[in-house]
Formats: structure tokens, C-alpha cells, sequence
């Protein structure tokens, strides 16, 4: 089920690699009437709304962009969180945990500068998982979703297609768990053209692995494919299509990815049959998860009077 657009504003926090792709997708797909953009700096922010107008002005795309602080972003139906801390991750494993201990005060002042905002955030800062328990649990707002688990489905259905040679609108499958080494592929519910058929799963596991790393390591970051997630996801949680997707989100008392079905805007979990493997790496998922994000939430940069009074 789609509908027509009808929100007036999008805020997007963060103009680097993931913030510029994320911005111009919306302008392409005329996503909106208002992007509003803030940054570490004013001057980022402007720079990035100047180049997004000219893209507007050549594409006659209804998108107006502009740069604003922060606080700006009250009236926004949803808000977009893709900042990075400056950082070298020397990581080979578990490489989106490198990002923990440095992007979390940045995620934690932002949560006290949103704090109680009542539209929608989609928090696309890594690790995913645990950034958006965070700035959920510091800013005190309802609706936090967090992007990866969504993107890694993406990926698997593509990947399955391909291998399969059918389109990818014919795989039905999710990747759940963390955004990260311990995701979840849910091959026992996987279906093709609505059939269980033999899958070759290390080398569908492999190809998730290692295919961020291989973007990476090519034009510096993943960054189009984050966007286009970010887009799918706005679109479910604004109530403009009714469907599946997978974020993150709370589920029995941790965060991680889980598939949630979207009706006029409003999440229900809708967790795939599990075989018993998969039931013991989701398990392991969620306990990694929670202990990161101790870890985490006593870093003493959080321990501010603002940041623990919704602890």
C-alpha cells in the first residue's frame, strides 16, 4: 500500500559520507518539502544545503534544502541521525563496534539537545544497535529506530537472487540480531517464489561479511546503500507504505535488529520461525548487544546530570 508524501520536513544530523547520500536521495526522490541539515559545524551544514539546492534546482525537485542548528529540528516529522566521531578504526573484527566508545557522546548530546523530540529518529551512526538504545533511552523519545539490520536483508535477498537467478522480488528473507558479526540470517524461513529451497548458506554469510568491507575499501565508506535504507525506512515509519522492515528496535528488554510490520506508520514485531541454530545466535546477538551497551552507557563522558536523568 503507498501513499503520497504529505510530511513537511526531514532533519538530517551529520554531513559527512553517510549525511550527503542520505540528503541527496531525498532530493532525488522529492522525498518531503523541507531537509533541514545541521552539522558539527555551521559551515558543513551550509556547504552541504548549498549543494543539495543546486542539485534541486537541476532536478526541479521539491526539496528545499537548508542549513540549521540543532534545535531547529523540533518541528520535524522525523530526524536523521548519521554523525561520526573523528576516529582511525584499526579493527579486522567486529569492525562497527570500533566506533562505540568515540561516537557515543556525540550521540549523547545529541539525545540531550532532542530530548523528548515526538516525531521519528532513525539513527544510522555505528554500531547501530547500541547507538540507537542510547540516544533512545537519553532523549526520552518513543519512536527510535535504528538502520543496518534492514540493509543486511537487502543485501541477502540481492545476493540469494543472484545466485539463484531470479529476481530478488521473489526472495522472502530477513537478517536479524546486531548490524555487525553476530547477525542473524534467518535461512529456515527463507522462501523463493513462496518455496523452501536449498540454500548455500556459509556462502550467502560470507558474501554479508565481507561486502561492506569491500565497498570500503574501495571508495572509503558504504554510503548509497545506508541512504537507500534510510529512504525505505522513512517511508514505512511516515506511513507512506504499509510493509516489513527490519530495524532496530526494543524487544525483551534488549535493542537489535527484528523484523516490524508497518501499518499507517505504527511497528509491530513480527520475529521469523527460528530454527534452533538461528535461536542460539539470536540469543548470543542480544546478550553481545546488551553488554555493549553497558559498557557504554558508563563511559564517564555520559555520566553528565542531563544524560542519566531518564537512566
Amino acid at each position: 500500500m503507498s501513499r503520497t508524501p504529505a510530511m513537511d520536513g526531514v532533519g538530517i544530523v551529520g554531513a559527512g559520507a553517510v549525511g550527503q547520500s542520505v540528503a541527496t536521495t531525498l532530493c532525488t526522490a522529492g522525498f518531503g518539502r523541507r531537509l533541514l541539515i545541521a552539522s558539527r559545524t555551521s559551515e558543513q551544514a551550509a556547504a552541504l544545503a548549498a549543494d543539495i539546492d543546486d542539485m534541486r534546482q537541476a532536478t526541479a525537485s521539491p526539496v528545499r534544502p537548508r542549513a540549521v542548528r540543532v534545535a531547529d529540528l523540533a518541528d520535524c516529522q522525523a530526524v536523521v541521525i548519521a554523525v561520526r566521531a573523528s576516529f582511525t578504526n584499526t579493527r579486522s573484527a567486529d569492525v562497527r563496534m570500533g566506533g562505540a566508545v568515540a561516537n557515543a557522546p556525540a550521540i549523547g548530546q545529541l539525545a540531550a539537545a532532542l530530548y523528548g523530540y515526538p516525531g521519528t529518529v532513525l539513527v544510522v551512526t555505528n554500531p547501530v544497535d547500541v547507538m540507537s538504545r542510547l540516544f533512545a533511552e537519553l532523549s526520552g523519545c518513543e519512536r527510535v529506530f535504528g538502520i543496518g539490520s534492514n540493509l543486511d536483508s537487502a543485501r541477502y535477498r540481492a545476493a540469494l537472487a543472484r545466485h539463484l537467478h531470479v529476481p530478488a522480488a521473489a526472495v522472502a528473507g530477513h537478517v536479524i540480531g546486531e548490524h555487525g558479526d553476530a547477525a542473524v540470517v534467518c535461512a529456515s524461513a527463507t522462501t523463493v517464489n513462496d518455496q523452501r529451497v536449498p540454500l548455500p548458506v556459509q556462502q550467502l554469510r560470507d558474501e554479508l561479511a565481507t561486502r561492506a568491507g569491500r565497498i570500503s575499501a574501495g571508495i572509503g565508506r558504504t554510503r548509497s546503500g545506508p541512504a537507500g535504507a534510510v529512504l525505505s525506512a522513512l517511508r514505512k515509519t511516515l506511513a507512506v507504505d504499509d510493509g516489513i522492515e527490519e530495524l532496530s528496535a526494543p524487544y525483551g528488554g534488549g535493542w537489535l535488529g527484528i523484523p516490524l510490520r508497518f501499518t499507517q506508520g505504527r511497528p509491530v514485531a513480527c520475529l521469523p520461525s527460528l530454527d534452533a541454530a538461528e535461536r542460539r545466535q539470536f540469543t548470543a546477538a542480544d546478550t553481545k548487544l546488551r553488554t555493549a551497551y553497558q559498557a557504554v552507557r558508563s563511559l564517564p563522558e555520559l555520566q553528565s546530570p542531563d544524560s542519566e536523568r531518564d537512566s
